[in-house]
This record gives structure tokens, C-alpha cells and sequence, in this order.
């Protein structure tokens, strides 16, 4: 005789009649028992159950019908009385609601207050729950009570949907985030109704990072720490790079690159997540370095583009930057011809800029001296500035050039600066960035 516990209310264990014909099955557990609930409708973890007779629906047709832009609704599940009924779909009533089928099939549900938001491919609506709406003589719904389950379907203007990347849906308070790759876009639907967030000074990178994208994942997260909808684009097709990017709506744009590729990203209670390989790995911990995600260590880089008097050929003299010690100038080009078809943002005319290196304090006389004739950072009244040495070869028209003048000719600068984190580097903050030039002579 065996006494074996039952871990859940509301159930027995039956003895089979006959035993297992796969192989090395023996035991009490694996060969010879099962639990089964008593009845069809019990409720979870029920202190007592009734003893009524199971009751069984028989259906002469069980194929499969799947519907890719309809929904269904079961019964409840009273918590109050332990009646479970979401397992049941009766066919005679009607529960189920349908959507256009020429705006795609249904890719994500998100229950808000008493509506249901409805993601289609490319068309974004509301169903009321509970409540119908009737319509005015101008066209505008008003909401009203109703018995019904699944209400009246409301489309939001625009043509917009989630394509097939419901992975890029993340929410925030009033608003939610998502892309559309066959529009190119990245959407916000709010208060408001639905916006296009791709626009502030993103649409030409997003118009072909999503031609790029293919069969490639969207992933989207919020992130509650620095208050930003994240997105990380993962392409799959050859010789493309996936990026991860945020988007501020303080200052409305896309404020940060980032050098992590996630499974997934998530916010919870006040903790911003990504996975990464089955791992989850939580971010702005204090306990590692900046810029270091999954095992891996990442310089912080900035991109600035200087181009006032567009018009004006420009002799750039001098840079200077507010903010930490630890930044380094990697690279300035300018250009004063044409864009190069054959070579992505390079112009067939252009000057460059010695690199220069990082600021270090001089803790002697001689370093001090030393300091002064290499091309490095030197602070100043708490900025840190150093002259431009031009290292462009010689060009058509040119009397002098290269380190025989000063300052770096062009219409416009593109400067990258470059600052490498480590356990004592702090936040390598940066608040502004400068050129000083002259109106050139020629």
C-alpha cells in the first residue's frame, strides 16, 4: 500500500488499468497513477468540489479553423465564488468580432481601462467592452452601456499599423509605442491619436533601416530609469549592423546610440532589463562600469556636425568642450566639393584634423612644458580647448596647404570624439562642444 500527497485541491488520483509500454518506466509516480479533476467547470484550488457528473461535448467536425483577424471571448472566472469558466466557447452565442481583413491579420492585444486596442498589420483600432457606441449624424460615435461582451470596433485615423513585429510594442502611462516597417516608421499612439515619432529628425535613417530589416525583429522596451522608449533594430540581412537607439520625449527626439543587442527589454519596478542568451542583465547598476553590457566593455562616442553660415567656406581654428577629462577628438573632416556617389558621406574635396588625445595633468615642470607642444586637451578655466592641425594633401587651387597653414578649410565639420570608460573614469559627462573659425580667404 502507498500513500501519495496530492499537491492540488479539487482532485483524485486514479490507478491505470493498464501499464506503460515505454520502456524504463517503474515507479509509483511514472507507471501507475494520474491525477484528473472531477469536473469539467472547477474551480483552481478549491477546498471542495461537488461530485456531479462529468459531462462531455462530442463535435463530428474537429478541424482546425484559424482566423487570423478575428477575436473570441470565453466565459469568466469569478474569483469571489471559484467558477472557472474560461474554458468554455459556446458556439450558439455570439462571441467572436471581426476586423477589415484587407488591414492584415491581428498581431498584438492591449486591454486599456474598458477598451481593447487592436493591432492589425496595418491598421490600428479599439473594441468597447461592455459598452457599444451609436453614431451621430456627423459620423462621431458616442458611447453607450450595452450587454454585450466585445462592443462596437473603433478604427483610429491613419493608416498605420504594427506590420508583423509586435515585439517593438512597449507602454508608458497614456502611451504606447510600436513600429510599422512597411511605412517606415515609428508610431506613438496617444490622447492624441496616433503620431509619427520617426519624423523628429530620424525619417531618412528609419525610411532605410526598415527597407534593411527583412524578416529581422523590432524589440521595444520603455525604459523607466532615464524615462525613454527604447528600440532595437535586428536585420537579417547580409553586411547590415543592428542598432539600438532611444527616443526622449522631453525633448522630443532620438537622444542616444546604444552598443547592447537584446532578446528582450522590460522596465520593472523602477529597474530597466534586457536578456541577452537566456541571461537577464540589469542596467545603470552602479556595480560595473559605463557602457558595459553583456560581458563586454564600450566607448562612449559622440557624433556633432557644426554648420553655421552654410554658405560660407569656413578656416576652423580651434575646438573646445565642457564636460569630464577623459574625451579625445578621434577624427574632423570637412568638405568643400561635392558628395562622393561611389563612397557613403565622403566628399571628393575635403581637409581633416590631426586626432587629439586626451587631457592629462602635468605634475611636473618638464611635463608641463612637454604638455605644450603635443597635440592634446588642455584645460582652461574649467573648459578643455587645443588648436585644429590641418593634415589634408594638396588640392587644385591651393597656394598653401596642410600643416603650412592654419586652421581647416570647408562648408561644414563633422567631429568625433571618442571618451573610454574604466573603473576610475567617473561619468565622462560632456555638456557642449565648439569650433572657432575665421571666414576663409579663398
Amino acid at each position: 500500500m502507498a500513500i501519495i500527497p496530492i499537491k492540488y485541491y479539487n482532485t483524485y488520483i486514479l490507478k491505470k488499468i493498464n501499464p506503460p509500454t515505454a520502456p524504463n518506466t517503474v515507479g509509483l509516480e511514472s507507471a501507475n497513477w494520474y491525477v484528473e479533476e472531477a469536473r469539467i467547470r472547477g474551480g483552481y484550488n478549491n477546498v471542495q468540489t461537488g461530485l456531479s457528473p462529468r459531462a462531455f461535448l462530442k463535435s463530428e467536425d474537429n478541424s482546425t479553423e484559424l482566423l487570423k483577424n478575428s477575436i473570441i471571448y470565453s466565459g469568466v472566472y469569478n474569483s469571489r465564488t471559484g467558477t472557472n469558466q474560461s474554458n468554455q466557447f459556446p458556439s450558439g452565442e455570439d462571441i467572436t468580432r471581426t476586423v477589415d481583413p484587407s488591414k492584415g491579420s491581428i498581431q498584438k492585444l492591449y486591454a486599456e481601462d474598458t477598451n481593447l486596442i487592436i493591432f492589425q498589420e496595418r491598421k490600428i483600432s479599439k473594441a468597447l467592452i461592455d459598452k457599444d457606441a451609436i453614431y451621430t449624424q456627423e459620423g462621431q460615435p458616442v458611447q453607450t452601456t450595452s450587454n454585450v461582451v466585445i462592443g462596437g470596433i473603433i478604427a483610429y485615423a491613419g493608416e498605420f499599423g504594427i506590420s508583423q513585429n509586435p515585439e517593438s510594442f512597449a507602454v508608458y502611462g497614456f502611451r504606447k509605442y510600436f513600429t510599422d516597417k512597411d511605412k517606415g516608421s515609428v508610431m506613438r499612439l496617444s490622447q492624441d491619436g496616433l503620431s509619427e515619432i520617426s519624423n523628429f529628425g530620424m525619417y531618412d535613417y528609419f525610411r532605410d533601416a526598415f527597407l534593411t530589416l527583412g524578416n529581422g525583429r523590432a524589440v521595444g522596451g520603455w525604459d523607466i530609469h532615464n524615462k525613454c522608449y527604447t528600440l532595437s533594430l535586428q536585420p537579417t540581412a547580409p553586411n547590415t549592423t543592428p542598432t539600438t537607439l532611444s527616443f526622449d520625449e522631453n525633448v522630443k527626439g532620438w537622444t542616444s546610440r546604444f552598443s547592447y543587442i537584446p532578446n528582450h527589454i522590460f522596465s520593472l519596478q523602477n529597474n530597466f532589463y534586457s536578456t541577452k542568451n537566456g541571461s537577464i542583465y540589469l542596467h545603470y547598476s552602479s556595480g560595473v562600469n559605463r557602457a558595459y553590457f553583456y560581458e563586454t566593455q564600450y566607448d562612449s562616442t559622440i557624433k556633432t556636425i557644426f554648420n553655421a553660415n552654410p554658405s560660407l567656406i569656413k578656416s576652423f581654428k580651434t575646438i573646445n568642450y565642457e564636460g569630464g577629462s577623459n574625451w579625445q577628438m578621434t577624427s574632423l573632416i570637412t568638405n568643400t566639393g561635392s558628395l562622393d556617389t561611389t563612397l557613403k558621406d565622403q566628399y571628393t574635396d575635403s581637409d581633416t584634423a590631426n586626432p587629439i588625445s586626451v587631457f592629462e595633468m602635468p605634475t611636473t615642470l618638464a611635463a608641463l612644458e612637454n604638455s605644450l607642444f603635443k597635440n592634446k586637451f588642455k584645460q582652461k578655466e574649467d573648459k578643455y580647448f587645443a588648436n585644429l592641425v590641418n593634415t589634408s594633401s594638396f588640392t587644385q587651387g591651393e597656394v598653401v596647404y596642410g600643416k603650412s597653414i592654419s586652421g581647416v578649410k570647408g562648408f561644414f565639420a563633422t567631429v568625433d570624439l571618442k571618451a573610454t570608460n574604466t573603473a576610475t573614469s567617473g561619468t565622462n559627462e560632456l555638456f557642449s562642444v565648439s569650433l572657432d573659425y575665421n571666414e576663409s580667404s579663398y
